[in-house]
């Protein structure tokens, strides 16, 4: 059979086929423009990237003149280098990769999640006394009433994907409350309430066991909103006895002992980081 094709004319497209378009004639396009590759970073991440403080602590230093790059004083929080091939230093002292540590420790009750303390109140970086803790980091916070599961790491990148709402990373907790609740109180806070304003709500709320005038629950959050189990609690008129934090995703408290520090295992990494859009 011949070809009906007027003169001209391309071929029809085959199916499961793209038919080819030319583009509409005009000006030439703009090239985008040309954006830093994988190794040129600003010089706050670059000191985070490195694990030597957080981007905020880095530009603090930054501003007040601590850091050079190439032994030239660097005050611009918005400078651009290579992170492969710029000497950095920090008072004089070069800042090389770290390698990442990442701890888990058994926080005491009466302790608050902070390097240093205003008050003079103990730390958790008294229970890393025996660890290089220089630039570790608590990942997220418990509050001083507040016990159990606490993160300490150098590696920022890890730290803020656990923390980012976005990865709905859970956190478990046990607490003991003044009083037996009824299937409306377990409702109420599966539900969620209002406090100050602010609607709080729970992943999951289990009763786990009873007393004679107290019991304890099981709190899963996904948010981790200031005070937020004590400020749902409140909410309905209960007070928290004990607040414990015993998991992170899949990581469990486990036997660890209050006050003892430990490294994670190389499997419970494994387990975190694609919990936390890690690599």
């Amino acid at each position: 059979m011949k070809n009906s094709r007027r003169p001209g004319t391309k071929p029809a497209a085959k199916s499961g086929q793209r038919p080819q378009r030319n583009p509409a004639p005009g000006p030439a396009a703009k090239a985008p423009a040309k954006k830093p590759d994988g190794q040129r970073v600003t010089l706050p991440r670059a000191l985070s990237k490195l694990g030597y403080c957080s981007r905020t602590q880095a530009e603090e230093l930054i501003r007040n003149g601590h850091v050079a790059v190439g032994g030239k004083t660097i005050t611009d929080t918005e400078a651009w280098i290579d992170l492969a091939t710029a000497k950095i230093s920090v008072d004089g002292k070069a800042v090389a990769a770290e390698t990442f540590v990442y701890l888990m420790l058994n926080k005491p009750r009466g302790l608050v999640t902070t390097r240093h303390d205003p008050q003079g109140r103990p730390t958790v970086y008294d229970c890393l006394k025996d660890h290089d803790n220089a630039h570790l980091s608590p990942v997220g916070r418990l509050d001083k009433a507040s016990e159990g599961l606490l993160l300490f790491s150098n590696d920022t990148q890890f730290a803020n994907a656990l923390l980012d709402p976005k990865t709905h990373v859970a956190k478990t907790y046990h607490v003991q409350i003044d009083r037996l609740p009824d299937a409306a109180t377990l409702e109420a806070l599966r539900e969620g309430v209002t406090h100050d304003g602010e609607f709080l709500s729970a992943r999951r709320v289990e009763l786990l066991r009873e007393g004679d005038r107290n019991a304890w629950l099981e709190i899963e959050l996904i948010e981790g909103k200031n005070r937020q189990i004590r400020r749902m609690l409140e909410s309905l008129d209960i007070s928290t006895l004990r607040l414990v934090r015993v998991a992170i995703g899949e990581l469990l408290l486990g036997e660890l002992e209050k006050g003892a520090v430990r490294a994670l295992t190389q499997e419970e990494l494994a387990a975190l980081k694609p919990q936390s859009g890690g690599g």
